[in-house]
């Protein structure tokens, strides 16, 4: 190892607070615009917004395509980590406050790690274990704070589903990453999910008609902030830092939802709700430090793992 490369690197500050401000924002932003657009459309129209501005970027960059090899699993991510976890993110949100909704998104770590050792032959440690059972604990006390609790259809269960989708999608975007970079995988994964989303722009369009500026302005502003803005700093950052430097930070998104959700909705968490979430913070926090699953080296086709 080189100097150079074993020269600590500085920490892209801004890129940082982009990053968590704009995916923050998607949780009270996405209570207000339920007002108006139904869950699935408002999903479409998110990600319609975003799909012209990733269409800009290629455009100007020009990233490679995707190999037919790597179409399936493109296909996939945009499938399951953008189209349906939207659907499910949006439909919990009609009846889980923001604040509640980023707390059990904070599951997925958990979820990641669990699908890692069943499907792919990962071991979780005692300490991860250990993590999980405590964060377990914050999402029953969270969940039971919530409106049908963990019943059938619940919006406690719907955004857990879409944490389950948040899981997968890193598990299988990670191949991705190392092929094509963070950036032009992840621009490619937000337009196959805005073209599963398509059918049901109209919707949205006829739903925001005859309503003023304010809903159009609500969807544009979840379509650039969260969805591009975010994932285009997140990406910075990870290519920067790396990523077991930067997932740390992530830990920041759940405390700045709560802060924007009260300045932006007046959103004030119950007791239960903010006790719960400590509980799985502790928890995720001791599984990604002592406990994180131990990978297989994957192989790649050109020999690299």
């Amino acid at each position: 190892m080189t100097h150079a490369e074993a020269a600590p690197r500085n920490v892209p500050g801004l890129a940082v607070c982009a990053a968590i401000l704009s995916w923050a924002s998607a949780y009270p932003l996405v209570r207000m615009a339920l007002i108006y657009v139904p869950p699935v459309p408002l999903a479409a129209l998110r990600y319609a917004v975003a799909a012209l501005v990733v269409l800009g970027w290629f455009c100007v960059r020009r990233p490679a395509c995707p190999q037919w090899r790597d179409m399936p699993r493109f296909l996939l991510c945009g499938a399951v980590g953008i189209a349906l976890y939207n659907i499910l993110f949006n439909t919990g949100e009609q009846t889980v406050s923001a604040g509640a909704t980023s707390l059990l998104i904070n599951f997925a770590p958990f979820m990641s790690a669990f699908v890692a050792v069943v499907f792919l032959g990962e071991t979780l440690p005692l300490w991860g274990w250990v993590g999980s059972v405590i964060s377990f604990t914050g999402i029953v006390l969270i969940g039971s704070e919530q409106p049908g609790g963990f019943g059938f259809g619940s919006g406690a269960m719907d955004v857990l589903a879409a944490a389950f989708c948040s899981a997968l999608y890193f598990l299988l975007q990670r191949p991705l990453v190392a092929r094509y970079g963070a950036l032009a995988s992840t621009a490619w994964i937000l337009l196959i999910g805005a073209v599963v989303l398509l059918p049901w722009v109209p919707t949205g369009v006829m739903a925001l008609q005859g309503k003023g500026a304010w809903p159009w302005c609500l969807a544009i502003l979840l379509g650039f902030f969260p969805a591009v803005l975010g994932y285009a700093a997140w990406a910075h950052v990870v290519g920067q830092i790396g990523v077991a430097r930067s997932s740390g930070f992530l830990y920041l998104l759940a405390p700045t939802t709560l802060v924007l959700a009260y300045g932006m909705t007046g959103e004030v968490p119950a007791l239960k709700t903010l006790l719960g979430g400590a509980v799985v913070m502790a928890g995720v926090v001791l599984m990604q430090t002592y406990g994180r699953p131990r990978p297989i080296p994957v192989v790649l086709p050109d020999g690299q793992t």
